[in-house]
């Protein structure tokens, strides 16, 4: 099944990739999202393992470069951007490193007629042949996404999937600045302040490359997660000053992780 250029919503939907030194995966990715979506955009985070001459060589593919290397959050917001100015209906996100199979990209689109956001859980179904997550990351992972439900009201279980589709109007109520790996906890605290509608689908557990870091401090997991905890903490406070409007199920101002 593949995504048409208008599907039967009379939708147009983009898949798209925020991409960085992914050499050895893009092209076998991308032919794959090639099946499944008309409209593919990668966002190059200022790769220089060759992974640019890699894209600059496909006809099928839109790209966006950073000049040089942003973050995964700086990669998410020039995707939203060309999202929304290019005019598609939504967005459907997913990795470059082969952890997100794009044969699951249309059920993504089929889920968002029914909803804002549509975020891929690793741990709402267990798939054969699945692999066994790092501890530390399911640690952190878990210890997060329930900090989310307790304080925002949701009822996730994978905080941190990149798979994600959203609709062009839910990107455009939300304010997303952070341009590292904890865009997602300020992309929740935003989706709270919004009312957006949120559902998950299951995804496989898929880790090819359990040697990837996160870069510098940050692959220290205490660390990591207080850093997390900050990102949290500040996106709620923002939200909170702006005077955006929170219903009952949402508890959000005058908390803090310690």
């Amino acid at each position: 099944m593949k995504i048409a250029t208008r599907n039967q919503r009379g939708e147009r939907w983009l898949a798209a990739l925020p991409v960085y030194n992914e050499v050895g995966y893009v092209d076998g990715v991308l032919d794959e999202v090639a099946h499944y979506a008309d409209h593919v955009l990668c966002v190059d985070d200022g790769s220089n393992d060759g992974t640019s001459e890699v894209l600059a060589r496909r006809s099928d593919v839109d790209v966006v470069t950073h000049e040089t290397n942003q973050g995964y959050g700086a990669a998410l917001r020039s995707i939203f951007q060309y999202t929304i100015e290019q005019g598609f209906d939504g967005v459907v996100t997913l990795d470059c490193d082969g952890q997100h199979q794009p044969k699951r990209i249309p059920r993504f689109v089929e889920a968002a007629a029914a909803a804002d956001i549509v975020s891929g859980s690793r741990y709402l179904k267990q798939y054969e042949g699945d692999d066994a997550p790092p501890p530390e990351r399911m640690f952190i992972n878990r210890r997060i996404t329930s900090e989310l439900n307790r304080r925002l009201g949701f009822d996730l279980t994978d905080a941190f999937c990149g798979f994600k589709a959203y609709r062009a109007e839910a990107l455009q109520q939300m304010d997303i600045t952070d341009n590292g790996y904890a865009m997602p906890l300020q992309l929740w605290v935003e989706a709270a302040a919004a009312d957006l509608r949120v559902v998950e689908v299951p995804v496989p557990l898929i880790y090819l490359d359990l040697s990837r870091s996160f870069g510098g401090s940050l692959d220290h997991a205490e660390t990591r997660l207080n850093y997390y905890n900050d990102v949290l903490n500040q996106a709620i406070d923002k939200v909170c000053r702006e005077g955006k409007p929170l219903n009952e199920r949402k508890r959000l101002c005058n908390q803090s992780i310690g």
